[in-house]
């Protein structure tokens, strides 16, 4: 490979350090691979930090009651059936071990009386699962897998360092090109085998919860490298984002809240999430205020709670409608949204002391004492369910050496992502991910060719936009009308006509990006960086939309206005969206079906 480039050898490449990527490369080391772990921002400041309400496990800590069997149901019901049933088995019979092992590796949690992990209540779950460290579960995470990956021998970290393109060797991986963002030094990567775990898609959005990383990279990757994509019309917009001031619209209110007491209220004082429990979920929510506040009171006691749930902690896709409905018939909140009061549920000092970076965030950001009065809140873009088809024992993809793990991944959440589910994905799928690449990597004959060819073309198209000249495209100018384009048409809840603007939009827009322009040199250049992480986020949002118009009917978070029911056909399949040569295209395929003994359990009390 010409001087031009820096260069490194490793047997596993893993792209991305949040939960996931830690996890994965702290596994690959144990066996025994020479592992390099690319972050596009600095170690320690992943997204998982902002998964703050805790790590959903069947620890059976706080409730004997639990087991993995109903963290399972749980799982498969929330998804509405369309989970890959494999992974939300592994998940759920794996992740107390993996919240186990966390712990013996120096995480701190909240502790019960008698001093076991205490886990909390969470939206869609049956039982309190969810481990947590107050309200900053994410950032516990984040320190110990840190910790833990830094002293493990063989791992380099390459900070402030995106992987642009995926190299291949004929069908199967052989590395990546990458830059510096210091620098703007393009890095060549030789690897056997590439583990993805670069998170989601917010960026695509205007109104979102996610970090500035979040520009559909990885699944942009696969996509371009050949790999299938699936289930990306399933976008969760989780029910709580801040709305006011208008400069920290869309920033995360933990579920937490909810899962702690708090109540949801429209501008007339009425709880009105009584008016939107499904027919399937009415035996386990209360039908009253009386009997939601009961509830609330075993928790606060500490005792086994006997009454039914309060339908705050109804399933994301259900109280995002609820509160969206809400809003378009009148009975919004002063700034467009719902009210969230805990304040009339919990004393100060526990919401202090139970959500001190709720209370922090309000008090900072929006001038509001949450230990007496409301929060506004509305659906903000948080997740995106699918991602990269992976085998549910292994994760890996369709291309021979890739790996994905996290929220980059497809398969495990369904239609909808119940809270808390993400960080233990994180671990379970990652430890996971990190051994199968590693046994791949050993067992790899010869060494990982990458063609000069490939790498010059690949360099010279990320270069473009510094060659563009009379009055070029802003980058930034772009970005945000893709992101008010996707807001527009692709929207909580979407309609055959915008879902076709949205596309004939994108056209557009992909041209627009062809011209962006960038001034000055490549050392810590945003406009440079944006207008390569445009191509990542136009492909991503195509591949949502054109699922979204495939699937005609509504389940869990993708809601299709002129199908508004579910259809049994459409309950059978998965969508997946892969290139052929240079277009995108979508065809439906089989779900594999439940075996006997775990549909008794779904349909049953486990």
């Amino acid at each position: 490979m010409t001087d031009r480039y820096e260069s490194h050898t490793y047997d596993v490449l893993v792209v991305g350090a949040g939960g996931a990527g830690l996890r994965a490369a702290i596994e690959a080391a144990a066996e025994g691979c020479s592992v390099g772990l690319v972050c596009k921002s600095l170690l320690g400041k992943a997204h998982t930090v902002m998964a703050e309400g805790g790590v959903a496990a069947a620890l059976a800590t706080t409730d004997p009651r639990d087991s993995w069997k109903v963290h399972f149901r749980d799982t498969m019901r929330g998804g509405k059936l369309l989970n890959d049933w494999r992974m939300a088995q592994i998940h759920a019979q794996e992740a107390p071990a993996r919240v186990n092992e966390l712990e013996a590796w120096g995480a701190l949690f909240d502790r019960t009386p008698d001093g076991r992990i205490l886990q909390r209540n969470f939206g869609g779950h049956q039982y309190p699962r969810l481990a947590h460290v107050g309200d900053r579960t994410g950032l516990e995470m984040i320190r110990t897998l840190q910790d833990k990956t830094v002293h493990s021998p063989g791992v380099d970290v390459y900070m402030e360092c995106t992987v642009a393109r995926l190299l291949k060797d004929g069908d199967r991986i052989a590395g990546a090109l990458a830059y510096r963002r210091d620098t703007g030094r393009f890095i060549v990567f030789r690897t056997k085998a590439v583990v993805l775990a670069t998170g989601g898609i917010g960026r695509a959005y205007k109104v979102n919860s996610n970090s500035w990383e979040y520009t559909g990279d990885g699944q942009a990757l696969a996509y371009e490298a050949g790999a299938d994509l699936m289930g990306m019309e399933f976008v969760q917009f989780h029910p709580t984002g801040m709305v006011w001031p208008l400069s920290v619209r869309g920033i995360l209110i933990t579920e937490g809240v909810r899962g702690e007491g708090g109540v949801l209220k429209n501008s007339k004082g009425e709880r009105f999430m009584f008016r939107y429990v499904p027919e399937m979920f009415r035996k386990d929510f209360a039908a009253s205020e009386e009997e939601a506040d009961r509830w609330v009171a075993e928790v606060i006691a500490g005792r086994k709670a006997e009454a039914r749930r309060p339908p705050e902690l109804l399933t994301r896709d259900v109280v995002a409608r609820a509160i969206a409905q809400e809003v378009r018939e009148g009975r919004g909140s002063p700034h467009g949204g719902a009210f969230l009061d805990i304040a009339s549920k919990r004393k100060p000092e526990e919401i202090r002391k139970k959500l001190p970076s709720m209370w922090q965030q309000f008090h900072e950001l929006a001038d509001v004492d949450i230990t007496r009065d409301p929060m506004e809140v509305f659906p903000t873009t948080h997740y995106v369910m699918g991602g990269v088809r992976v085998d549910p024992e292994s994760q890996a993809a369709t291309v021979p050496g890739l790996y994905a793990a996290g929220e980059v991944g497809g398969g495990l959440h369904g239609a909808n992502r119940l809270g808390g589910n993400s960080l233990s994905d994180l671990l379970v799928f990652g430890r996971r991910a990190g051994t199968y690449a590693a046994q791949y990597a050993r067992a790899f004959q010869g060494e990982p060719r990458v063609e000069t060819a490939e790498v010059e073309a690949a360099a010279a198209e990320l270069l473009a936009p510094f060659e563009q000249t009379g009055g070029g495209e802003n980058p930034f100018a772009v970005q945000e009308a893709l992101q008010d384009m996707m807001g527009s048409y692709v929207g909580i809840a979407r309609k055959e006509d915008d879902l076709r603007t949205a596309l004939a939009e994108l056209e557009k827009l992909r041209a627009r990006a062809a011209r962006v322009a960038v001034e000055g040199n490549r050392q810590y250049n945003p406009g440079w960086n944006t207008a390569i992480d445009l191509k990542n986020l136009l492909t991503v949002s195509e591949a949502v939309t054109r699922a979204a118009l495939e699937r005609r009917e509504s389940r869990g978070a993708h809601t299709r206005v002129e199908y508004p029911d579910s259809d049994k056909h459409f309950g059978t399949v998965s969508v997946i969206v892969r290139r052929q040569g240079d277009r995108m295209t979508v065809a439906q395929e089989p779900i594999p079906p439940l075996p006997d003994e775990l549909r008794r359990v779904v349909e049953g009390e486990a």
